[in-house]
């Protein structure tokens, strides 16, 4: 969560969103007890919205100044602040039964930090949700067979993906920080295929 230089084009959902937002949707109405949760890389904070609609009460973080600035035009009403990952983030904000983080782990230079702060923010009993573009053999095969691997890996893009998550080492990552259950989901497309997988950590 370093990239404080990272750029929206909206203040709505973009294309991931269509697919990401109900999966965290639906996994949060699975938890139990207060509905309060906190958004790690809000970035335009559509996403916050969108949950702080559905019931739950949000607060969050992101280092991007145009992210902020959109955010706080277009949704003044949320618990919404700049800031890096971090361990004074607790200090500030303690912690949540739920802490969920979408699409921000692959743009990020220190992604210990970023599960550490993860972790430190979800209370003991919490869940962690994390979503990250998916890759795999299948995947990556037929990428390279398309001759879409130079668009998939953006290399073009300022503050874009700069890590190349697999189920593998997100567990790897997840598990290192302290969170001791793990389970995978799969959205956009088929399995094999997925755009996304989402990481859900128990603590």
């Amino acid at each position: 969560m370093e990239g404080r230089g990272y750029r929206w084009d909206s203040l709505g959902h973009n294309e991931s969103h269509g697919y990401l937002v109900p999966a965290l949707l639906g996994i949060m109405a699975e938890t139990r007890g207060e509905r309060r949760c906190f958004d790690l890389g809000f970035g335009n904070g559509s996403v916050a919205a969108a949950v702080t609609a559905s019931g739950w009460k949000v607060s969050g973080v992101d280092p991007s100044d145009d992210g902020v600035a959109r955010a706080r035009e277009a949704y003044p009403q949320l618990d919404l602040h700049q800031a890096a990952a971090g361990p004074e983030l607790v200090e500030q904000f303690g912690q949540f039964p739920v802490v969920y983080s979408l699409e921000v782990v692959e743009h990020v230079y220190l992604p210990r930090l970023f599960a550490q702060t993860l972790y430190a923010l979800t209370a003991p009993g919490g869940v962690a949700i994390v979503s990250s573009p998916f890759h795999g053999y299948w995947k990556n095969l037929a990428l390279a067979l398309s001759g879409n691997l130079d668009k998939h890996f953006t290399a073009l893009w300022d503050h874009g993906h700069i890590k190349f998550w697999s189920v593998r080492t997100l567990s790897a990552l997840l598990m290192e920080a302290g969170f001791k259950q793990l389970e995978f989901r799969r959205v956009g497309r088929i399995p094999a295929l997925a755009k996304s997988m989402i990481a859900i950590a128990r603590r």
